[in-house]
């Protein structure tokens, strides 16, 4: 009211709008409106006497604080849309990039940003409740950056496993190097030993390690993380979607061990970091008054404790499932490695189950295969899964073919131990067609043709069984030329005399 007062008397003496507004008594767009209605009035006439301040307050009370612009926004045409793009989740960046895109629109980002600002005051600011815990009722878990460590003179990122117990705030930290399910399990089996007992539920966000399929009222949970909370006994409860506030207790507790015990420290490696992080726990964390209990997370842990669950007396073994596909090749690829399966499966999906040292392929509920776990860029192959091509391939080798022709008799030995000692090819697959001619013509017409490939010094596949073709392994096979024979025997391959090439 001394505001008002005061402008009308510089009004009254004939002071500018430009200049009440420099001395910021109030805007132009205001005072211009303002003046109007105080001229209407004569409250403006230095003869008549000032109004008094009821009067004044009847008047101007229904003046608005910030008098709107005239000018419409360019994006005013699309507010219900963008009302319901931003009731959805979307963000502004990617509204106008729409409005681009599908509706041809020219403004500035500017102006969808101040749309945004307004459609978000509509809505206001949304309440949110306390939640209340019973003792031993309930943990939460969460990830949080952690610091980075340099190793070997490279710098690797780390995050911060936390879980804190909700009724005592005592929480378990452990720092590491990914947040796959493998990690996932192991952080939460050492938790519950750090903490020597089990809540009855375990309260989570919908990371990718817990939970396959976000949902507010039907999250699908991962079959691993299932299979633990089975055998420890603690229900899941997953947060819904985008709401991180149901677990606000390991939300803030994240934010103190970032901000509390990451600065202003050294660490050598993750062991040295672990060790100080533990000691930090106890030693720090621990016994801090806490803001919301106004109590020591350890004092009231002590109280807890005794009514966790117990832990099972033999820790179960964290297994991880995934469902796979089988390969063309016969194999399955998990974590970097290949693991075979049987060949009648190729192309159908499977699920594996992977522990610290054995991987189990599942097909409908039923065992297929069992390998111990290799390392990456390994691979474990059971031969039998193999086709039976595939099969006879890796089973035929030059030990088998040279035990074969053996049996056969001393030429077939000597035609396959030829084909081995070549000193290009390998002619596995050579000897391997030999072998198995035996099944066709009978060993003995087989240890013909070979002593007649010998004695024109061909030991092939081909010459073995084109002889056998054509029916010649019954004549009569040439003499074999003396030692002092120069020509033949020292002429090579090609090195024979007309008599001998024209035997046929």
């Amino acid at each position: 009211m001394f505001e008002y007062r005061h402008i009308i008397v510089r009004m009254r003496r004939g002071d500018s709008d430009r200049d009440i507004a420099r001395r910021r008594l109030m805007g132009r767009n205001k005072l211009a409106v303002f003046r109007q209605e105080a001229q209407t009035r004569g409250w403006l006439d230095p003869a008549n006497p000032m109004p008094d301040d009821a009067e004044i307050a009847g008047v101007f009370s229904q003046i608005p604080r910030h008098v709107p612009r005239t000018c419409v926004s360019s994006v005013e045409p699309f507010r219900e849309q963008i009302r319901g793009w931003l009731a959805a989740g979307v963000q502004g960046t990617t509204i106008h990039a729409a409005l681009q895109r599908n509706h041809g629109y020219t403004g500035s980002y500017s102006a969808v940003r101040r749309m945004v600002g307004h459609l978000a005051a509509e809505r206001g600011v949304s309440a949110t409740t306390i939640l209340d815990f019973e003792i031993a009722d309930a943990a939460q878990v969460d990830f949080g950056a952690g610091p980075a460590l340099t190793v070997d003179g490279v710098e690797l990122k780390t995050w911060i496993f936390v879980m804190t117990l909700c009724w005592s705030r005592h929480q378990y930290a452990e720092i590491v190097l990914d947040q796959t399910v493998e990690t996932w399990l192991a952080c939460h089996r050492r938790a519950f030993e750090w903490f020597g007992g089990c809540p009855g539920r375990v309260i989570i966000d919908n990371a990718k390690c817990a939970i396959i399929k976000a949902c507010r009222y039907d999250p699908a949970v991962q079959r691993s993380y299932a299979a633990l909370a089975e055998a420890y006994g603690f229900k899941i409860d997953a947060c819904p979607p985008r709401d991180p506030q149901k677990k606000g207790v390991v939300e803030s507790g994240v934010k103190y061990v970032k901000k509390s015990f990451v600065p202003l420290r050294e660490f050598r490696d993750r062991t040295d970091a672990n060790r100080q992080l533990r000691e930090w726990v106890m030693q720090e964390a621990g016994i801090r008054t806490h803001g919301t209990t106004q109590e020591q997370p350890l004092m009231r842990f002590a109280i807890e404790k005794p009514l966790l669950v117990l832990l099972p007396a033999v820790p179960p073994v964290l297994s991880v499932w995934e469902n796979v596909t089988l390969h063309r090749d016969g194999h399955v690829f998990y974590r970097y490695a290949r693991y075979s399966a049987p060949y009648a499966l190729v192309g159908k999906e499977l699920w594996l189950k992977a522990t610290d040292t054995v991987i189990q392929l599942f097909h409908r509920h039923e065992l297929v295969a069992t390998h111990p776990r290799q390392p990456r860029g390994g691979r474990h192959t059971v031969r039998d899964h193999q086709p039976p091509e595939a099969q006879a391939w890796l089973e035929h080798d030059p030990q088998w073919c040279l035990a074969r022709a053996k049996e056969i008799g001393p030429s077939c030995h000597g035609v396959i131990l030829a084909l081995f000692n070549d000193a290009v090819l390998v002619n596995l697959r050579g000897a391997q067609g030999i072998v198995r001619m035996r099944k066709k013509v009978g060993d003995q017409r087989l240890e013909a043709a070979c002593a007649r490939a010998l004695a024109f010094h061909s030991p092939k596949y081909k010459t073995v069984k084109g002889i056998l073709d054509k029916g010649l392994e019954a004549e009569t096979v040439p003499q074999q030329p003396s030692a002092a024979d120069n020509t033949y025997l020292n002429g090579g391959r090609f090195g024979r005399d007309l008599q001998s090439l024209m035997i046929h």
